[in-house]
């Protein structure tokens, strides 16, 4: 990574809410047209996506400075586009196969394809950055475990331009996997220069610098302020096989959502997400801007309890929650309605009419319904608990608490709100200290196997509440390798319909990513993880 200053760009001073020039690097000066100027919540920390501790605003720089193999596709979802876990299309990969049995996926590179430095992009690096995602102590190793590729010995070179990809078994998630943030690509010469004996996948280094073949050069990189990129021109691997739009890309970290929103407003940025959802009515009210809202349809807000915790290890416990709780309230008063409630459903038969994941449940407020099972549960005349979510949340989980104190004190649940600091917070979630909170997840991959291996079973973090049915835990691993479409589909409104008995956690909402743009930008797509991909977007 070089930096070079000369011309100046225009960039939103974060502070001030005030236009002002920077020195930027360029050798030609970029019209305001040619550069998109993005504002961020978190930091950009790492230029390596693999860095424990990696936020999600790093993760969608990379994905403009790196290649992978393949991308997804995308879909219209309610209108709005959205990425498509079932359509992959080649990046790097100018074509791939797997063969009849699902055991091997082969991939041919394309023969134009190379890094920034203009060493070509072969087998090698390939199996080299794959090896390293498997093998070096980086985000990806736990992600690849979900695509059964769990070692080095997986990825074989066949010859300069052909990687091979082994499975343990047909795995419908491996090539998906190669699409996430984990597996980019990198110069492994470059790489290996900067390399060290306690540091052989360079991890230092890359962390600061990039060694990449993506459709943007990093100029400049200052951790938690801002970074300023430059289009690749030899870059070709858009869906439609041209260079991205924007020459210059302006990147910068403004932690403040009301400062965010209010410079996306004055024209000082040309689009901003996870603004606040009263900020984001708001400017969507004026007219002036585009909003477009996309509830996320791979995430859910939820109350989990710790069902290994009395009195919330009461099957009939829960129940009675999950009826005393005003969720049409809770959805206007935390998010104004934007997104999608998951609440209130009609299930035909009481049977899950679909075995995809998260579908909205058949619940809704009934105190009569929630005191019956609280008496069946043997506490008649309710408990006392505390509810707890980490201060990063209050916007939302503030209102929510609030009115779920009210509504179980009518069926003699006292209830003590406990807004904890966000490390405070994990640690006790880690620790499994919780008995009742609230929380989120999301799932890159979201199948519905996938959702529920990874939320629902196991002694690990992610088991929010801690449940351990092995019914339900068998039924999850068997999914994941059904290859009959049909049969997937009864094993996922099976595993609903248990879900919602067992009642582990109540599923709340998903909440809409707000993307509010400039009118002239066109192009946004919500992606997986839950950031802009600057290649996906242009100005008319």
């Amino acid at each position: 990574m070089s930096i070079v200053h000369s011309k100046r760009v225009w960039i939103a001073a974060a502070c001030l809410g005030l236009a002002i020039t920077v020195s930027a690097p360029s050798a030609h000066a970029q019209t305001r047209a040619e550069t998109l100027r993005y504002l961020t919540g978190a930091a950009v920390n790492t230029l390596d996506p693999n860095i424990p501790g990696s936020t999600r605003e790093a993760f969608a720089v990379s994905l403009s400075t790196y290649d992978r193999l393949v991308s997804f596709g995308r879909k219209q979802m309610n209108g709005k586009w959205v990425f498509d876990l079932d359509s992959i299309r080649g990046e790097l990969a100018e074509s791939f196969d797997v063969s009849p049995d699902g055991l091997k996926i082969t991939f041919k590179l394309r023969k134009d394809a190379k890094f920034h430095d203009g060493t070509p992009v072969t087998a090698e690096d390939v199996k080299w950055s794959l090896d390293r995602v498997v093998t070096a102590k980086v985000l990806g190793k736990a992600q690849f475990l979900t695509g059964s590729m769990t070692d080095a010995g997986q990825f074989k070179v066949i010859d300069p331009l052909t990687i091979e990809v082994t499975l343990p078994q047909p795995d419908k998630l491996a090539l998906p996997n190669l699409a996430t943030v984990y597996p980019i690509i990198i110069n492994s010469k470059l790489a290996k220069a900067h390399a060290t004996e306690d540091d052989p996948w360079a991890e230092k280094w890359l962390k600061e610098n990039t060694a990449g073949s993506g459709a943007y050069v990093i100029e400049q990189f200052k951790p938690g302020e801002q970074v300023i990129l430059k289009r690749n021109d030899a870059w070709n691997r858009g869906p439609d096989s041209k260079q991205a739009f924007f020459k210059r890309l302006i990147v910068q970290s403004v932690p403040e959502p009301a400062t965010r929103a209010s410079l996306v407003e004055k024209g000082d940025a040309d689009i901003v997400i996870d603004l606040q959802a009263s900020d984001a009515q708001a400017l969507e009210a004026k007219g002036k801007l585009q909003v477009i809202s996309t509830p996320q349809y791979n995430a859910i807000t939820f109350i989990s309890m710790n069902n290994q915790m009395p009195p919330f290890d009461r099957p009939d416990v829960r129940r009675a929650i999950a009826y005393a709780l005003p969720y049409d309230d809770m959805f206007k008063a935390s998010l104004f309605g934007r997104g999608l409630l998951l609440a209130g459903a009609t299930w035909a038969d009481a049977k899950p009419p679909s075995g995809a994941f998260p579908i909205s449940q058949p619940i809704k407020l009934d105190l009569e319904k929630a005191k019956a099972y609280l008496k069946a549960a043997g506490y008649p005349d309710g408990f006392s608990t505390t509810f707890s979510f980490n201060v990063g949340q209050s916007a939302t989980a503030e209102p929510m608490a609030a009115l779920l104190k009210e509504s179980l004190a009518k069926i003699g649940i006292k209830v003590d709100i406990q807004k904890l600091p966000d490390a405070q917070m994990s640690t006790q979630v880690t620790e499994k200290k919780v008995p009742f909170f609230t929380e989120g997840i999301v799932a890159w991959l979201p199948s519905t196997d996938y959702f529920y291996r990874n939320f629902y079973t196991g002694n690990q973090r992610w088991n929010y509440s801690s449940i351990d049915n092995p019914d339900l835990t068998a039924l999850a691993q068997k999914a994941r390798f059904e290859a009959d479409k049909a049969k997937y589909e009864e094993d996922g409104k099976k595993l609903n319909a248990m879900n919602f008995d067992l009642m582990p956690q109540i599923p709340l909402w998903q909440p809409s990513q707000d993307a509010v743009m400039a009118s002239n930008i066109t192009g946004y797509t919500y992606q997986f993880h839950r950031q802009v991909d600057y290649r996906d977007l242009s100005r008319k």
